[in-house]
Formats: structure tokens, C-alpha cells, sequence
């Protein structure tokens, strides 16, 4: 039985990371469901995420408000790792740090193979060929520094504005990003108007910066 993740990215939970659950997995409003989320935008028992023969599938209960999976509203999706789930004001990443890391490498090794993959989603011509090459090294190899200790309470809040300011910033892009048609069948995901390696990469930021400022405000959330 797999074991599944789901960090928020924006809400009333943001920045809380629901990992390790097994399927089936109830989402909703109501304490009694596997991932609740405080919003009244959320139905009672809004959604659910089963196991069907190898694949993850994601299930709108006949919510009020619906499910939008990449900015699409869904009946029904099979999720794959760095899909962005919208319940109520609720966005929530599909896959740990790990996953997204592991998903990130196998599209950049597809983009590289396939250079016709980098095409442009709204033109359909093919990018730059300054836009195909390799992103920079990594200035953080071992992964996202901590937030700073013993910090003055005037600190904290001029720590978090600026956070706040990211995070908002990269809030809007992935609210009105929407999914494309794929160039490539092994990608099995969508296109934006970015490469896949750069959304993981944004994705998996957004996770970042919103523990982060959960931490902020409370450091008792931290372990």
C-alpha cells in the first residue's frame, strides 16, 4: 500500500506537510477526515485519493466549490508526482521533497533526450536555444537552510514580510498557471509556459517558503 504526501502551499494550514498516509485518503472540512482543511469553501468530505492498480487517483465527492488539479477543474485525475491541488483557498503539492526531487531529475533527463519537448505551449515553436540549456548548479545542495534562531521579535516580522512577498509573488504563477497538452508522452504530465524542471523547482520552493512562515509564527510547529 503506498504511503502518500501532501504539503500546503497556501490556506489556513499552509505550510503543514500531511505525509505518510495511507489510501484511501478522505479530504474535507469535517474532523474525521484524513486531511481536514479549516476553510468553509471546503465541502464536509470534499475529495478522496485511492489506490487503483498501481495509480494514485484523486475523486471530487460532489464538492460545492469543486477540485481544480494544475488550475483544471476535475471529476476525477490520476495525480502524478508536483501536481498542485486548489480545494476552497486550500493549494496543496502532490509528493514529498524527495519525490519532487526524483520527479525534477527523470524531466530534466527527458528534456535534455528530447529537445523537441521544449517547445513553446502557446506558439508551438520551439524556444531559444539560450532557453534549453542546463540550469546552474545548485547554491544549496544539502537543501533549504533552517529559519534563524533567537530572533528578536522585530526580526520575525521583517523576516516574514519578506518571505510573505516571495511566496505571494510565486502564489500568483502557479494560481494562474493552467496545464498544457505534453510534447512528450514519458513526461506524462503537464507543459506549462515554463519547462516541467523549472515548475518542479518553483513547486517545491513554494513548499519551502510556506514552512518557513509556519515556523515563524510558531516555533512549537517545528519537529
Amino acid at each position: 500500500m503506498p504511503l502518500l504526501t501532501f504539503q500546503v502551499l497556501d490556506g489556513l494550514e499552509m505550510g503543514h506537510v500531511f505525509e505518510d498516509l495511507p489510501t484511501p485518503i478522505s479530504i474535507g472540512r469535517e474532523e474525521d477526515n484524513h486531511i481536514r482543511l479549516n476553510d468553509e469553501r471546503v465541502s464536509r468530505f470534499h475529495a478522496k485519493v485511492q489506490e487503483d492498480a498501481g495509480r494514485i487517483i484523486l475523486t471530487d465527492l460532489d464538492s460545492t466549490n469543486g477540485t481544480r488539479v494544475n488550475g483544471h477543474p476535475i471529476r476525477i485525475r490520476i495525480l502524478q508526482i508536483g501536481d498542485q491541488i486548489l480545494i476552497g483557498r486550500c493549494m496543496m503539492l502532490y509528493g514529498s521533497p524527495e519525490q519532487m526531487a526524483e520527479r525534477t531529475r527523470q524531466v530534466r533527463e527527458v528534456e535534455r533526450s528530447e529537445p523537441e519537448a521544449a517547445t513553446d505551449t502557446i506558439s508551438g515553436e520551439a524556444q531559444p536555444e539560450g532557453e534549453k540549456s542546463d540550469l546552474p548548479g545548485d547554491l544549496f545542495p544539502d537543501g533549504a537552510p533552517p529559519v534563524p534562531a533567537d530572533l528578536t521579535l522585530s526580526q520575525t516580522a521583517e523576516v516574514s514580510e519578506m518571505i510573505s512577498f516571495v511566496h505571494s509573488r510565486l502564489l500568483n504563477i502557479l494560481l494562474l498557471a493552467q496545464q498544457q497538452g505534453g510534447a512528450s508522452r514519458k513526461l506524462q504530465a503537464a507543459w506549462m509556459t515554463v519547462p516541467p524542471s523549472a515548475w518542479m523547482t518553483v513547486s517545491q520552493l513554494e513548499a519551502d517558503l510556506a514552512k518557513y512562515l509556519r515556523e515563524l509564527a510558531d516555533p512549537r510547529s517545528v519537529g
